[in-house]
């Protein structure tokens, strides 16, 4: 019994550096609906630095980026300095917080994103990438509408970690 609750812990352990892997060689870093997208890396970054950083390297967070670019044709380390960016706020958010609950870390995820679409905005601009704006900015704000709804189902996953 001891041993099936240690695999299962290991296992969730594994969780957010499969998913991270998963969503940038799937090249579903960013959820396309008809009207909205989310940018599932960025909320999945944020949560697990946020929270449990042990699970979740600067290293894979890079990693992941730079596949990311190559998947999008994008130029090479665009994503991962945005996500990098996410990553340093949350660390940021994460040693200046007192309490942990949804409201501090999803009021905290605002300046997180407007700072890492500006760097990614920046990037893009200055190699003469096409950026449609307005794609820009709803992609910013589904994604900020939708950490609420991804916050309880990281956070099970973490308490199956630590269980």
């Amino acid at each position: 019994m001891i041993y099936k609750k240690k695999i299962g812990s290991k296992f969730f352990s594994l969780f957010p550096l499969l998913m991270l892997f998963y969503i940038s060689l799937s090249g579903n870093s960013i959820i396309n609906f008809k009207f909205l997208t989310i940018s599932l890396h960025y909320i999945l970054i944020y949560f697990w630095v946020l929270r449990h950083p042990q699970f979740l390297g600067y290293g894979f967070i890079f990693l992941s980026g730079i596949i990311n670019d190559v998947i999008f044709g994008l130029p090479i380390g665009v994503s991962s300095l945005s996500s990098l960016i996410i990553a340093a706020f949350a660390v940021y958010v994460r040693f200046v917080t007192v309490r942990v609950n949804l409201i501090n870390d999803w009021i905290s995820f605002i300046p997180a994103l407007l700072l890492a679409n500006f760097v990614y905005f920046i990037s893009l601009y200055f190699s003469d990438i096409s950026i449609n704006y307005l794609i820009l900015f709803k992609n910013s704000v589904f994604t900020f509408c939708f950490y609420p709804i991804f916050w309880p189902i990281f956070k099970l996953v973490s308490n199956l970690m630590e269980s």
